[in-house]
């Protein structure tokens, strides 16, 4: 038992540390999830959604700090005990999303690895195993060092937990795992190569024969049988490839200017995935930002899931004169983690791209 408990305190201190500090590097991310998982069609809270931001910070900072706690002997029940509350509430979480079909992915590890919702139940069982294993094995859980010491590392683990969160909401993810990040090419992101796998589906044909309702499977075909059609229903198998990017678009009335747009050299793209809930201390940036764009040789211009009357507003209020194109929310979400953020692009190639907080740090 001693050493099954010193295996499984380093296993499960080691793993929360790691995923607490991917999604602790992307809070807002991590905040997105959340909101995905309150709404109407999956756990149906959505009176938390406004809170989601603060709950994501909360968890990741609890997740990283127990995984600290754990490996140094800190408090050891209180630990344990909350390990286990928070990875039965995470079992049941990702039971529910794989079961129902509700979330694709959990968000376990945020951008930097995508499990598929079975993979994360299974994930979250073997935790459970590890930490069951700790509980029963709760008095062999030792400080490593002393007291004064133990209480010092744990404390600095907090603080340093909570000062990194805040500073990447100020900022940006210090590692960026997504298909935007500096030096990706937008367009690259969006090709599908020939060869790729395709989607596997299977069709279930229902027909009525003789006053019976029987089920006929095809992988597409439509099946010959001597009966009356009633309804058919498909079910994917096996996922097809699917591009790293494959929401992005940059569209206006006159039509798709997606290519058009990515095969410009010198262009500066302010992201505002909501024009109603742009920060105005970065808004307030945004003329100058106009300004010198165009005076370096660059053109300027805005991405938006906004409406004609908040893109109005926004030029009136801020001065700003550079036209804001259509994309789709989500896209613009995981372009950048900021409302509104900056990036340069050259022929598609993403060269810079800051934080509201930032915009004086790009190099035209």
């Amino acid at each position: 038992m001693r050493v099954l408990v010193a295996i499984s305190r380093i296993f499960v201190g080691v793993l929360f540390i790691i995923s607490g500090f991917i999604k602790l590097n992307d809070p807002l991310g991590f905040s997105y999830k959340l909101q995905e998982y309150f709404s109407v069609d999956v756990l149906n809270i959505p009176a938390l959604e406004p809170y989601a931001l603060g709950i994501s910070i909360l968890v990741v900072v609890f997740e990283v700090v127990l995984g600290v706690f754990l490996l140094i002997g800190y408090k050891p029940k209180f630990t344990v005990w909350s390990l286990l509350l928070m990875i039965v509430f995470f079992t049941f979480l990702t039971f529910y999303s794989a079961y129902f079909d509700k979330v694709k992915d959990c968000g376990c590890f945020g951008d930097a690895l995508k499990l598929t919702p079975w993979e994360s139940f299974t994930k979250d069982l073997v935790l459970l195993i590890f930490i069951l294993i700790l509980f029963v094995g709760l008095k062999y859980i030792h400080p490593v060092f002393g007291k004064l010491q133990t209480t010092i590392f744990a404390l600095l683990s907090f603080i340093l937990s909570l000062w990194f969160g805040f500073h990447v909401l100020e900022h940006l993810p210090a590692i960026d795992f997504r298909a935007y990040k500096i030096g990706n090419n937008i367009s690259e992101g969006m090709t599908i190569p020939e060869d790729a796998p395709k989607p596997i589906q299977e069709y279930s044909w229902t027909f009525n024969l003789n006053g019976e309702n029987k089920v006929f499977k095809t992988n597409g075909s439509y099946p010959k049988v001597d009966g009356d059609y009633v309804s058919v229903e498909t079910k994917v198998i096996q996922e097809g490839y699917q591009p790293p990017i494959y929401d992005f678009s940059i569209e206006s009335e006159d039509g798709d200017l997606t290519a058009q747009f990515l095969n410009e050299d010198k262009l500066i793209v302010v992201v505002s995935y909501s024009l109603e809930h742009i920060e105005r201390n970065g808004a307030l940036k945004l003329k100058a930002l106009q300004d010198e764009a165009r005076r370096h040789g660059y053109k300027i211009i805005g991405l938006t899931a906004s409406g004609e009357d908040a893109k109005q507003h926004i030029k009136e209020t801020y001065n700003i004169d550079f036209e804001f194109y259509l994309c789709d929310e989500k896209a613009l979400k995981t372009v950048v983690r900021s409302n509104p953020g900056v990036l340069e692009l050259d022929k598609g190639t993403i060269k810079q791209k800051v934080h509201w907080n930032d915009i004086e740090d790009l190099k035209f």
